[in-house]
């Protein structure tokens, strides 16, 4: 759950604090607060990645809806050179079917496969410009993470 307060004190809430769900000190006698975890972050963020290809999906002009949402038809070239510039638009889903990670002991994965019932669907877009010299693809999480009608804080 976010926490409300009004002051600031010089920091973002995007990064790890080593701990989960508990008031604590930040060296100021008289600043105490909660952080919202990192998987709320993320289930936020998956929300509006979501609601934001839902949108995109369903308009009728979709260079308007980018242009409302604030998205650059033109980026500066990472290293210089000519702007690049918007020219697709990409969807790509995953279904989740299983989880693996790190044996105790072993270079073998735990791998678990999930039941029908647990697998899930995850749809993403990607951002794609080019240049003369170059193409990058952004990825939407990327891009509402440093949009800043998504900074929320």
């Amino acid at each position: 759950m976010p926490h409300d307060h009004s002051h600031d004190h010089g920091h973002r809430h995007t990064h790890d604090h080593g701990h989960i769900g508990h008031n604590h000190s930040h060296g100021d006698a008289d600043h105490l607060h909660s952080h919202m975890h990192e998987a709320d972050d993320a289930a936020e963020l998956q929300v509006l990645t979501e609601q934001f290809i839902e949108g995109f999906v369903s308009a009728k002009d979709k260079m308007s809806y980018l242009r409302i949402a604030g998205v650059p038809l033109e980026i500066s070239a990472p290293g210089g050179g000519p702007s690049m510039k918007l020219v697709d638009v990409k969807l790509t889903t995953e279904w989740q079917v299983g989880t693996a990670s790190p044996s105790f002991g072993s270079r073998e994965l735990s791998y678990l496969p999930y039941p029908g019932e647990m697998v899930t669907e995850r749809t993403n877009m990607g951002l794609v410009y080019v240049s003369l010299d170059a193409k990058q693809v952004t990825d939407l999480r990327s891009f509402l993470q440093s949009h800043p009608a998504s900074q929320r804080d």
